[in-house]
């Protein structure tokens, strides 16, 4: 029976507790531990076999006693109470309120393991996303309902990046406005007071949901806290019809506690030692992004992950990276030459660019005419750049051909006044599409191979290069 005690423990490995399995238990059921001053642990279910359930702890285990404590098995999964009073409260990684205010008023809670969208209920993501920052307006455009992750690495601006799109973001043709879902996993307190006085100060903490799991939180609620943030967006935007974007930092923290749990479990590690799941984990969370058919509202995924060593490669951002529809990769050679943002030119890319930007089939302008043109025209002479720089460091830039030369000359310029803006600056599509052009005008135009003719004559300055 449900809500009954069961006497005894099996064992206790740091917060993982075996019990005598009860009869009906289940997966992911809410389970309060008691220990033998009659303290009440949290914990969840995480495995089951014939004789014995595995309950994690969200917390210490530390005071339970194998003969003297005692565990309830609650009959249901951990849930999340949600309400239109959700926007603006600040909650832990578990959903419980830490701003000084008590539990929203609400009846409604739904379970925080939710489920990725059918496909066949999903609809195609087209409605461009206007963030202010031209290195993602301009060339890796956001779709409301895409997953965009940001690829970054210790010491980078990925937070004061993540923040700037949470104040700017908006859709370009429509007077609807974004609500946003922030979780914060490991986090340092001072990340977390940035974050919430960077809200307070551009007046848009009342449209912001916050779950913070501080860093010395247990690494279980890292689990549970990105599930809760999910469950709270997709209340706001399927039932509430509202376009919700969700940001998560750090995915590297969360992989982090993965593996540790998955040790202390004793489970076969995959690669780097984390747990052979991990992407099946992942793909749990990301594709809870999405439109569906029957809503409104929609959510937009910005995962923020820290490469270890700034390697790609890792099995966190390698596996992220075939789950989203691209990435945004926060470059550190450009951070050193004090630039802001530093996206980087080349391997960032957004996959639903193509479908949201331009003129669409029906006449409706989303971005403007040019854009696509101009977008590949910028990454191509950029690539060459990089191409040029790398044979300048080899003989010498005196040794090189004008025409190499007008290509470095361009590529300081798109560093300096494309890719690099203000913390604080909105720039319209519009804007960004202007300043690629004035980059473009320091080549001469036979160079331009990507870009209609048409449009060389109605938006290239006047004082190009020949």
């Amino acid at each position: 029976m449900k809500g009954i005690e069961y006497r005894g423990i099996n064992s206790v490995e740091g917060p993982i507790v075996a019990v005598r399995r009860s009869e009906n238990v289940s997966y992911n059921e809410v389970v309060y531990v008691r220990d033998k001053n009659g303290e009440k642990k949290t914990g969840r279910v995480i495995d089951l076999n014939e004789d014995a359930a595995i309950v994690q702890v969200f917390g210490s285990t530390t005071g339970i006693d194998l003969k003297e404590s005692s565990i309830e098995f609650l009959g249901e999964p951990l849930e999340l109470r949600v309400g239109e009073g959700l926007l603006g409260r600040i909650f832990n990684g578990l959903g419980e309120p830490i701003d000084g205010y008590g539990q929203i008023v609400s009846s409604e809670k739904l379970d925080v393991n939710g489920s990725p969208i059918n496909p066949y209920a999903r609809v195609y993501p087209r409605d461009f996303i206007q963030t202010g920052i031209s290195s993602i307006d301009g060339m890796n455009t956001l779709i409301r309902g895409q997953k965009l992750p940001i690829f970054s690495g210790n010491g980078l601006p990925h937070n004061k990046l993540a923040a700037q799109i949470i104040r700017q973001a908006k859709l370009k043709n429509s007077d609807d406005q974004f609500v946003m879902v922030f979780a914060g996993m490991g986090i340092k307190y001072d990340v977390a007071r940035f974050f919430v006085n960077t809200f307070e100060e551009s007046g848009v903490l009342s449209k912001v949901v916050m779950f913070q799991s501080l860093a010395d939180a247990p690494s279980i609620e890292r689990i549970i806290t990105p599930r809760c943030a999910l469950t709270a967006a997709e209340y706001l935007a399927y039932k509430k019809g509202m376009h919700v974007l969700v940001v998560m930092t750090d995915m590297t923290n969360y992989c982090e506690a993965l593996r540790e749990i998955s040790t202390t479990r004793g489970e076969v590690p995959g690669r780097k030692g984390y747990p052979g799941y991990l992407y099946s984990d992942l793909a749990e969370l990301y594709e809870r992004a999405g439109r569906i058919k029957e809503s409104e509202g929609s959510i937009t995924q910005i995962p923020i992950l820290t490469m270890p060593n700034d390697d790609i490669s890792n099995p966190i951002p390698d596996l992220t990276g075939y789950i989203t529809e691209g990435q945004i990769v926060l470059d550190r050679e450009l951070y050193q030459k004090d630039m802001y943002p530093p996206v980087a030119g080349l391997p960032s890319l957004s996959r639903l660019m193509k479908d949201g930007i331009g003129v669409a089939d029906d006449g409706r302008v989303m971005t403007r005419e040019d854009h696509a043109g101009v977008s590949s025209q910028l990454f191509a002479s950029y690539s060459k750049v990089k191409s040029i720089r790398n044979l300048a460091a080899i003989i010498g830039e005196e040794e090189l051909g004008e025409l190499d030369k007008m290509y470095l000359n361009f590529g300081n310029h798109f560093e300096r006044e494309f890719l690099c803006q203000g913390e604080y600056e909105d720039r319209s599509i519009d804007e960004t599409l202007d300043i690629g052009w004035r980059t473009l005008k320091y080549l001469p135009r036979d160079e331009l191979l990507r870009v209609k003719a048409e449009y060389i004559e109605k938006y290239l300055p006047k004082d190009s290069a020949e």
